[in-house]
């Protein structure tokens, strides 16, 4: 049990620290770059924000639940443990605000090359886009935050 719950561990780690570090990181500089007002330098950061969701967020959203299983059933925790549920909760809240942002960048991205292209300003399409998306991350990011903190002190909660 040692080897594959190091393993498994360390799957779901790594998998929880490119969720949040990629998910932070890109908010932070396609957020910045937004507010620069500059077409061409958003075209690019909301086309490396989309990417970086493809590339280490998607495979980490999908790796977590997988791991944290596997690691339950391996601990033989209890799917009805109050920790465990709520944690569960917040990353399904988690996800249904990331699952619009994915949209929301990519249609950003596309109005930012739209007007670059067309050497015109950021569309009023492109504002409410990025105001959606700015609304959105705030519940994501606390909601992942939460969750690690019920992983590490799984408090007694209710029941």
């Amino acid at each position: 049990m040692n080897d594959a719950y190091a393993l498994l561990k360390t799957v779901h780690i790594l998998s929880s620290t490119l969720l949040f570090g990629t998910g932070l990181g890109t908010a932070f500089f396609f957020w910045f770059t937004h507010r620069s007002g500059q077409p061409a330098a958003i075209a690019v950061a909301a086309r490396l924000t989309v990417r970086a969701d493809t590339l280490f967020t998607t495979p980490a959203v999908i790796v977590q639940p997988l791991s944290g299983y596997l690691l339950m059933r391996l601990l033989g925790f209890d799917w009805h443990t109050p920790w465990l549920q709520a944690a569960a909760a917040l990353y399904l809240l988690a996800g249904a605000c990331w699952l619009p942002v994915v949209w929301l960048q990519w249609r950003a991205c596309r109005l930012a090359d739209a007007a670059l292209r067309d050497g015109t300003a950021l569309p009023p399409a492109y504002h409410r886009c990025m105001r959606i998306w700015f609304a959105l991350g705030w519940p994501a990011f606390l909601a992942v935050l939460a969750t690690f903190w019920l992983m590490v002190a799984k408090p007694p909660l209710w029941g």
